[in-house]
């Protein structure tokens, strides 16, 4: 038989709500609102103050009587956690003990808190003590950094003795995505560092009646410094982060896993042919970002200070000698390897959640950056003392 609407009775405890019949989804099944409302209409009769009597129960007690109950589903359920709901917002007390046992059970299930272990509470170090924690973090990242710089050196090695089977796949690939897939940006910066030299030795030397030195300035600094830098960083930024974000999504989905299952070295598959590719290419894009950076230098010059272009490189091969091309070129190589190394590095160690690959690539470009400025200063310093 079809449900029947639940019967409210009062009782000395309170109200005592009789289930009959069968309660399925498919059916109408009674909301709460009835018993809510005889059970509100219970409580305003009861002032606060009076004691509850057989004659005037206050409603502070919700029972159940389910001896007609013959079939249920969970709209039953349903209604008796809205009668839950709304005894724990009017401090009533809901007794379960007159309904089935398996909704009992269900009830108990539907209302129960997992239970959470409380984490410790890590006690505040002293700024000794976090001195002393950088610190060994600190010496835990070189150590891993020189550790990798000689897995490197020894898959080179292997390579150079025919005992690695080099993947020229990997190697064309960063070689093309670092050529004419980079040119566009290093052509942006380049022009406009060209610019910039060129427009502040304009606004200084003028003052002294020197513009025409406007070339010096332009040339050294361009071939010498400024072009293999800003490449570099370029590059860093655009292909040190690739490389991490690579490596580290192919660690996530256990590729590399994979590979140390098949006996494959990572390094002498994935990390050689990307540092060699930067190697090879970040020279000569240096190259061609001084030849850029040149002629916008030139650009601005012929603009604001008349000269011709025969007078500027002219005046730029005065001061400017080979040496000084080819100490940017040089540092221009150093700098594609240590692009390669601070990338492949980062991928490597790149943790597995979701958010690792992203940490990964940002820590490949500041990596990447600190070791280029770190190997400008280096190169320079040993280039004064050789008076190159």
């Amino acid at each position: 038989m079809p449900h029947a609407t639940p019967r409210i009775d009062q009782t000395p405890e309170g109200l005592l709500v009789a289930l009959a019949g069968t309660w399925r989804l498919s059916e109408s099944t009674p909301r709460f609102d009835a018993v809510l409302g005889a059970m509100q209409d219970t409580r305003s009769e009861a002032t606060p103050q009076a004691e509850p009597t057989p004659d005037h129960p206050a409603a502070r007690t919700l029972g159940f009587d389910s001896s007609a109950l013959l079939t249920w589903d969970s709209s039953l359920l349903i209604f008796l956690r809205q009668g839950q709901t709304f005894c724990d917002l009017h401090s009533c007390r809901f007794d379960a003990t007159g309904l089935p046992a398996q909704v009992s059970a269900l009830l108990a299930l539907a209302t129960v808190v997992p239970e959470r272990a409380a984490e410790p509470v890590a006690p505040a170090l002293s700024a000794v003590a976090r001195f002393g924690v950088a610190g060994i973090a600190t010496w835990d990242s070189f150590r891993d950094g020189i550790t990798f710089l000689g897995e490197t050196a020894d898959s080179l090695r292997r390579l150079l003795s025919g005992k690695v089977r080099f993947q020229w796949r990997a190697f064309w690939v960063v070689v093309q995505s670092n050529s004419s897939g980079a040119l566009p940006i290093v052509t942006l910066i380049a022009l406009l560092v060209g610019v910039i030299i060129a427009f502040l030795g304009v606004v200084v030397l003028e003052q002294f009646g020197a513009g025409y030195y406007v070339s010096y300035l332009v040339g050294y600094g361009m071939l010498r410094e400024m072009g293999a830098l800003m490449t570099g960083i370029i590059i860093a930024g655009r292909t040190g982060a690739g490389f991490a974000a690579e490596i580290g999504s192919m660690k996530i989905t256990e590729e590399l896993d994979a590979y140390a299952t098949l006996g494959i070295s990572t390094v002498d598959h994935l990390v050689l042919p990307r540092v060699l590719g930067l190697f090879v290419m970040l020279p000569l894009l240096a190259v061609y970002a001084d030849v850029v950076g040149i002629f916008g230098g030139l650009a601005v010059s012929v603009a604001l200070l008349d000269l011709t272009p025969t007078q500027f490189f002219g005046g730029m091969l005065t001061a400017v000698s080979l040496s000084d091309a080819l100490l940017g070129v040089f540092k221009a190589t150093i700098y594609g390897a240590l692009i390669g190394f601070a990338g492949c590095m980062h991928g490597l160690r790149t943790g597995s959640d979701a958010s690792a690959v992203g940490r990964a690539a940002t820590s490949a470009v500041v990596l990447g950056i600190t070791l280029i400025i770190i190997a400008n200063a280096i190169v320079d310093w040993l280039a004064a003392l050789w008076h190159i």
